[in-house]
């Protein structure tokens, strides 16, 4: 956007970052999306969760670039691994008819975590006082510092989580019929006391043996080899089941849903994630042109014997002459030196933003502890001229993002999306997910349409809080039909894959959106307007989930409620008494290859807190 090349490069790091931890996100998703329906949810989340952290504490304190993309991949691994297996854990606690409800309230914390990162993004990094720097090597500015802050709310879910249980729904998928049942007993007893009945006993009542039973990997023999050896044949058959378990999503049962929720998943993926580096990004343009035209310029100056202790800002000298002249303890911003001579002059703790020398001719001059380094002087002539302590590591420019107007908009664009997260979650299980996705995506294109009339930062601004609060509702209408579409064995490895597609989109339509910036708006508008369309059409082909939800399989005889579920059939009373049946397993055995192996089981409650 601008002709700077430190500002290009600064542009380009920033870009590499947002792209890096995307492209973390997408691998991934799709990796512990898949590992959550083998080796559990909880588990799972507990590693991502602290992948994150450790890669986000990190990142924080690398200089170089090459360390920071690398830990900033890393966390990217542990967000995105962390989003399918939250939503498929947090709806396996879920009563049904109430799922769709606080999933979009799940949603909401989105929304909070967006405010959080705007309001400590606008409270830390302008402080530059909040940094420190030991010698010219480490440096630790306030973007860091902000980072760090970022990283808080995982390090608080990290142990939050620690005592949560593990999801009875998998646990029963993996036989494991103990840990469920204490851990239902648990969740019985906690919410009949919260009603005032705590007299209310969990009992179990009748067992049955599953249709189907399908064998899956449980252990190791520890007699098997050595322990590499089991540790490899222990990875390798994992690798293999979550693969399986995804290349199960094209079967014939779940392809259509499968391509039409990836297409769902991509085109609005695209459109959104492309608004929202290009709102920002449109405003910074429409930024520098108002700043551009209020340019001073300097012409054949000659200083001489001068000592500049006051900082240089929007200026541009051509052809100036600079003798003995002393820039000590200052700011360069947005300076710009051009066919100028500088002879016999000290630089000492010079801090620069989008600050570069052009076809200069440098004589006698030194500069100490500065941040005017090689990249700053373009084919300049360097004449018995030194350089002493050159600040050294990860400088990243975030000066340029101390807008207050920036901030504004990133928190306005998190706040937009309150009204579209509370209407979707309390119409979500009355009007159906369908109608909610197709509709938002459709009142979304036409949004689009209406951003050919802004001229203006305020008018962008304006577009962004409308199209941030209308296409929320679709975002929550997706995650919750994800979730329902899925059997429980294969939920958190379909939204895993599903998510993956979504940063992939992310990554182009950023890429693709940002390029136009300056260029056209034209090009950016149609193509997320289509984008929306396509999508919100194929959204109304979808099955509407809702509908699942009221047991079209459930049976009355002899006092008991039946439902039969994923090919299990179990039975509990209702006479006002919370029994369970639990579905048995037949005996282990081990395979040639040491592998012992159990079949799954499941269950219904009465209260129906899981969803089958």
């Amino acid at each position: 956007m601008t002709s700077d090349p430190s500002s290009q490069w600064t542009e380009r790091i920033t870009e590499m970052t947002c792209l890096i931890v995307f492209l973390g996100m997408m691998f991934g998703a799709f990796i512990w999306g898949g590992m959550a329906d083998k080796v559990g949810r909880r588990k799972c989340l507990i590693i991502a969760l602290a992948i994150n952290c450790v890669a986000a504490f990190l990142s924080s304190f690398a200089q170089g670039y090459g360390f920071f993309i690398f830990f900033r991949l890393f966390s990217g691994i542990g967000i995105g691994g962390s989003v399918p297996i939250v939503y498929s854990y947090f709806s396996e606690f879920l009563q049904m008819d109430k799922r769709g409800e606080h999933l979009s309230w799940l949603c909401m914390f989105w929304m909070i975590g967006g405010i959080y990162a705007s309001f400590t993004a606008w409270g830390i990094i302008p402080r530059y006082g909040w940094g420190f720097s030991m010698g010219t090597e480490f440096q630790f500015h306030s973007w860091r510092v902000f980072v760090l802050v970022c990283a808080l709310p995982a390090i608080a879910a990290l142990i939050g989580l620690m005592f949560m249980p593990e999801s009875p729904r998998f646990l029963l998928e993996h036989a494991k019929h103990d840990e469920a049942w204490m851990i239902l007993k648990q969740v019985h007893d906690t919410n009949w006391r919260a009603k005032g009945e705590p007299e209310r006993v969990f009992t179990v009542s009748q067992i049955k043996t599953p249709k189907t039973q399908e064998d899956e990997f449980f252990e190791i023999q520890s007699s098997t080899g050595t322990a590499f050896q089991r540790w490899v044949v222990r990875t390798v058959t994992l690798v293999k089941l979550v693969l399986k378990n995804a290349v199960s999503l094209l079967a014939a049962e779940l392809r259509l849903a499968t391509l039409l929720m990836a297409i769902i998943w991509f085109t609005m993926a695209f459109s959104y994630y492309g608004l929202a580096v290009w709102f920002p990004d449109m405003i910074k343009h429409l930024q520098y042109e108002e700043y551009e035209s209020k340019v001073k310029v300097f012409h054949r100056e000659r200083v001489e014997r001068f000592h500049f202790n006051f900082s240089l800002e929007n200026q541009v000298h051509k052809g100036g002459e600079y003798i003995n002249d002393k820039f000590i303890s200052i700011e360069m911003k947005s300076v710009r030196f051009e066919n100028s001579l500088f002879e016999d002059c000290y630089f000492e703790n010079i801090r620069s933003v989008d600050t570069f020398f052009e076809n200069c001719t440098i004589r006698s001059t030194v500069f100490y502890d500065t941040d005017l380094y090689e990249e700053r002087f373009i084919d300049c002539r360097m004449e018995n001229s030194s350089f002493i302590q050159t600040k050294k590591g990860c400088h990243l420019n975030f000066e340029e993002e101390n807008d207050v107007l920036i901030y504004l908009v990133s928190f306005l664009g998190s706040l937009a999306v309150l009204p579209g997260n509370i209407i979707s979650a309390l119409f979500m299980d009355k009007i159906g997910r369908i109608k909610m996705i197709g509709g938002s995506m459709l009142i979304s294109a036409g949004c689009t349409f209406f951003l050919f009339m802004s001229f203006s930062q305020a008018a962008i601004i304006a577009w962004q809080c409308l199209f941030c609060g209308v296409s929320v509702a679709a975002w929550n209408g997706i995650e919750v039909i994800t979730v329902e579409l899925y059997p429980a064995s294969k939920r958190a490895t379909a939204f895993g894959l599903l998510n993956a597609i979504c940063k992939l989109a992310a990554i182009l339509g950023s890429s693709i959106f940002a390029s136009f910036v300056g260029i056209t708006k034209v090009v950016p508008i149609l193509l997320s307007c289509a984008a929306l369309v396509c999508g919100g059409l194929l959204a109304l082909k979808l099955p509407e989930t809702r509908e699942k939800l009221e047991h079209p399989h459930t049976v009355r005889a002899d006092g008991a409620v039946g439902v039969e579920v994923e090919g299990h059939q179990a039975f509990w009373t209702c006479d006002g008494k919370p029994f369970i049946s639990v579905l048995t397993t037949v005996p282990p055995h081990t395979d040639s290859l040491g592998v012992s192996t159990k079949t799954k089981a499941g269950l219904v409650t009465e209260d129906d807190p899981l969803p089958f």
